[in-house]
């Protein structure tokens, strides 16, 4: 409708409306006009009348004419929220809201506009004619028309947001691939640390032995020697063997010490902290990529 800026199917409802709109009114009009009728029929039969006679006829029609019409507006209200409670009926079966704003109904241009349009669609022959060929109908039922359209809609909407949450699901899942892949790069670098580590503990220890080994053979060589001498020079070599067993057990006991602190130190090295604490991070990491992955799989 160009007059009104909608659709030719909302044209004709407007027009059914408005013929039922014209009908109630002239009916209306003439239990007006009936009223006023009926006070002269009855009421003016005398050539002459009193102040107190007018006033009285007067009172009278006032009150028939001002019940008529009070009657008519109601039934107007009413009507009108019946037929907004046809549209809002029909618009909440798809989860819609429609909105009014009351100002527009006392809007004096668009008023002037309804009223233009309703003048040239029921006073003209041409629009008669057309009018009358349309009949009265109901709302569009919910299967047909305009709301096969509104479905498509709805259904090409939830499609792209399916679409948008897979896409966020892979994402994740890659981010959750990558941090996988990036803890067992760092677990590979803790265990290549650690056999370093060991590494180094063995060559200590097996440098330490050797070198006590050493010790122990060059004085059991020095005691053969001296074994044949005299008693006197064996006592003081057993007894030089005693203290240097009793050297090795101290330096074995060192060594131990040695390792320990070794061992303490190194796991104090910032390099350990670090891989630790990264460690530590993807570790948190990777439980809250798999609770959010958990979250979108069960949305999905």
């Amino acid at each position: 409708m160009a007059e009104l800026g909608l659709n030719d199917h909302h044209q004709n409802e407007i027009i059914n409306y408005m013929r039922f709109a014209r009908s109630k009114r002239g009916l209306k009009l003439k239990t007006v006009d009936s009223c006023f009728q009926d006070v002269k029929e009855s009421r003016l039969v005398d050539e002459t009348f009193t102040m107190d006679e007018v006033t009285e006829v007067l009172n009278e029609l006032q009150t028939v004419v001002h019940s008529e019409v009070e009657s008519e507006l109601i039934n107007t209200s009413c009507t009108n929220v019946l037929l907004l409670r046809q549209l809002f009926s029909q618009a909440e079966k798809w989860y819609l809201k429609l909105q009014t704003d009351i100002s527009e109904l006392e809007n004096r241009e668009l008023l002037e506009q309804v009223a233009e349009f309703e003048k040239a669609e029921f006073t003209t022959s041409s629009k008669k004619s057309n009018s009358e060929k349309v009949k009265p109908s109901r709302l569009v039922p919910l299967n047909e028309g305009g709301t096969t359209e509104l479905l498509n809609k709805e259904i090409v909407r939830l499609q792209e947001e399916n679409e948008k949450l897979r896409s966020r699901v892979k994402t994740i899942e890659l981010q959750a691939t990558n941090a996988l892949d990036e803890k067992a790069n760092l677990e590979q670098m803790l265990r290549d640390l650690q056999i370093v580590q060991g590494e180094q503990k063995a060559i200590i220890r097996s440098k330490d032995i050797s070198d006590l080994e050493n010790t122990v053979a060059a004085l059991k060589n020095e005691f053969q020697k001296t074994l044949n001498d005299s008693t006197e020079s064996q006592k003081t070599l057993e007894e030089n063997l005693v203290s240097t067993k009793h050297d090795l057990l101290k330096v074995q006991e060192q060594l131990s010490v040695a390792e320990k602190e070794l061992e303490k130190k190194f796991q104090q090295t910032a390099a350990y902290r670090s891989l630790k604490e990264i460690l530590t991070k993807k570790n948190e990491q990777i439980k809250d990529l798999r609770k959010r992955l958990a979250k979108y799989e069960t949305e999905d």
